[in-house]
């Protein structure tokens, strides 16, 4: 019930400019709040009228009237502390309505209808419309509201359920429950995305990575191909050179050894080299044609091709000291 200081405080702050210095210009719009006000803290006499500076999103700041108390949904539940500013156009805007945290309940994470910083957004505020809608009808709906969500962290044993049956909830009540279920089903949705969207770009990237590998080993395979391209040209060649030296000497069999004598030590030993060298090549390719056949076994493979590698050294480090 308004009492009659109230009355007076709710009076005085309206129409005593010079004291108060409120920001409402209109005098048919001060007197609107005026009934509405009153009409409100009788419906609800946990409210209490105040008058304070309110701060805009764009950092304006506006003197207003609020109201603010601590309204309760349930026995079993904590009371919700909340002040509703009047804004300086109402009621043609609708009014600015907060939910504050305490230190011993906090803001519910991720509610339906109070964001983080605690400001309530509703359909019946979404959908306002004067004259049809009112401060009081505003806190009845949101006290319908928060006993179904409640906008405040506290941990309960146990877990009341106050549904009705949908004929006989109202419209906007409805709608609500509409609202509040949408939104719990888009977070479990946004959820899922969220981990199929890390799931995709993991696996994007290791797509990228294998693509780059195959690249590589194309490249690499484009080089060693242009390579054997160049082996297969040089060993034409060197068989040109010998087919041309055989029909030299073919008719002359009895001295075709005569090509192969060396005039003198050094040229023998040059040349005792370079044969040692390319039997021991050849023994080596043979020796990997093998393995491949599964003809030896790696452990001997990897043994012999150590002892030829030594002794390949060997002659090509003397072929080079008498070069």
């Amino acid at each position: 019930m308004a009492t009659s200081s109230t009355i007076k405080f709710i009076e005085d702050a309206l129409f005593c400019t010079n004291q108060f210095g409120l920001s409402y210009s209109d005098p048919d719009q001060k007197w609107i709040i005026r009934d509405h006000l009153i009409s409100l803290l009788q419906d609800f006499s946990f409210l209490k009228p105040s008058v304070d500076i309110f701060t805009h999103n764009n950092g304006t700041e506006v003197k207003l009237l609020n109201a603010n108390g601590e309204i309760r949904v349930s026995e079993n539940k904590p009371l919700i502390p909340l002040t509703i500013w009047l804004h300086e156009f109402y009621p043609q805007v609708p009014p600015i309505v907060y939910v504050s945290p305490s230190s011993v309940h906090l803001i519910s994470q991720n509610h339906p209808f109070v964001d983080s910083s605690g400001v309530i957004s509703s359909s019946y505020l979404e959908n306002w419309k004067f004259p049809r809608c009112s401060l009081s009808d505003l806190v009845r709906n949101l006290i319908k509201l928060f006993s179904h969500n409640h906008p405040l962290h506290y941990s309960s044993s146990s877990s009341s359920s106050s549904s009705s049956h949908p004929s006989l909830v109202s419209k906007m009540e409805a709608m609500d429950r509409l609202v509040c279920n949408l939104y719990y089903d888009m977070l479990a949705f946004r959820s899922k995305t969220d981990q199929e969207i890390e799931y995709f770009s993991a696996l994007q990237a290791e797509m990228i990575n294998r693509v780059d590998v195959a690249d590589s080993t194309i490249i690499g395979l484009e080089h060693e191909r242009e390579n054997l391209i160049k082996g297969i040209k040089e060993l034409g060649d060197e068989s040109d050179k010998l087919l041309n030296w055989l029909k030299v000497y073919d008719k002359n069999w009895d001295n075709i050894l005569d090509a192969f004598e060396v005039s003198d030590k050094k040229s023998e030993i040059l040349l005792d080299c370079k044969a040692a060298d390319y039997a021991i090549e050849d023994l080596i390719y043979a020796l990997d044609k093998a393995v491949e056949n599964g003809a030896i076994s790696f452990e001997i493979y990897i043994k012999q091709v150590r002892i030829l590698a030594r002794e390949q050294f060997l002659h090509r480090a003397r072929e080079l000291k008498f070069t």
